[in-house]
């Protein structure tokens, strides 16, 4: 299991080798992981946005003498990785805020289209960039099953107390309004979970280090929520979930620690209190026509990856 302060493994060749973190280490951000979701019933929301992320910043001066490498420390930035960050962050933003501000309920098709490219631009933006243009594995966005038995356990921990939380008792409504509405937050979960934690956060760690890649994602995912029109208090609220979910991300660097339980979770909670959205059944078939879209061009990513893989290691054998 990773820790929240050891190196990523692309970072490591660039880093003087260090002895391993110990493993109480990853214990010990599970536990804040754990202890930040329980006080989310208990603190006003913008409050708990402020408390959370200085109690991380406490935790980590705590912990850091443990962990394995500096890398808090600003390293060569890449700039390529930093522009593509930023260009496809602006496109993304540009997109909801187009499907929120431009298009209204009496223009559903153009709302939904704005909506839909941004969700689909932001995983098959980083795919493409992560596996055909920089030649990177798809593990470097949180995509695959590494780190599984870990990663299973984790997203059981932080999903159930989500649940518990948000759901112990909870009267569901009739099904067509909570189950569109599930299929919207499945979506929006895995967007979010790739984009700003596999993209986002992992580039920012490889530039910056990793206190910095949690930070600034943290930041960049707080301020996205502008293209949905959320006010400065939503997104103080945001910021401090931002920085859990990145710690949450951090601990195997996989995306499925948040998705399809813990992030989607909240979301159908916070959709549901809020009240303001209704979707119609036929919603589910245009939301599961983008997640067939990620899935589409997630696994052709992954069959270019396999054929990279067979490339190499059978062209120094036939040239032998």
């Amino acid at each position: 299991m990773s820790t929240l302060l050891q190196p990523r493994p692309e970072a490591t060749a660039r880093q003087t080798p260090q002895s391993s973190s110990p493993r109480w280490l990853p214990v010990t951000w599970s536990g804040f992981v754990v202890a930040a979701l329980l006080m989310l019933p208990v603190l006003p929301l913008a409050t708990w946005g402020v408390v959370i992320p200085i109690a991380a910043a406490a935790l980590l001066a705590l912990t850091a003498p443990a962990a394995a490498g500096l890398t808090w420390l600003r390293r060569r930035a890449d700039l390529t990785d930093l522009a593509v960050v930023g260009g496809l962050y602006l496109a993304v933003v540009a997109l909801f805020r187009v499907a929120f501000a431009v298009f209204t309920t009496d223009s559903v098709a153009g709302l939904f289209l704005s909506f839909a490219a941004g969700l689909i631009l932001g995983v098959g933006g980083p795919v493409i960039y992560t596996t055909w243009i920089r030649h990177r594995p798809l593990r470097t966005l949180g995509l695959g099953i590494h780190a599984l038995r870990p990663t299973l356990a984790l997203a059981v921990l932080f999903g159930g107390v989500q649940f518990l939380i948000m759901f112990r008792g909870y009267a569901l409504p009739a099904p067509q309004d909570w189950v569109p509405l599930l299929v919207l937050s499945l979506t929006v979960g895995l967007f979010e979970a790739v984009f700003f934690r596999g993209f986002v956060q992992g580039r920012l760690e490889d530039s910056f280090g990793t206190a910095a890649g949690v930070v600034g994602a943290a930041t960049l995912y707080a301020l996205y929520h502008v293209g949905y029109g959320m006010t400065g208090s939503e997104m103080v609220f945001l910021f401090g979930l931002g920085v859990v979910y990145a710690i949450a991300y951090r601990l195997v660097e996989s995306i499925f620690v948040l998705w399809p339980l813990l992030t989607p979770v909240g979301a159908l909670f916070n959709n549901l209190e809020a009240g303001d959205i209704v979707l119609p059944w036929a919603s589910i078939a245009g939301f599961a026509n983008v997640l067939a879209a990620m899935a589409a061009v997630t696994w052709l990513a992954a069959r270019h990856e396999r054929r990279q893989s067979q490339r190499l290691h059978i062209g120094p054998t036939q040239g032998g």
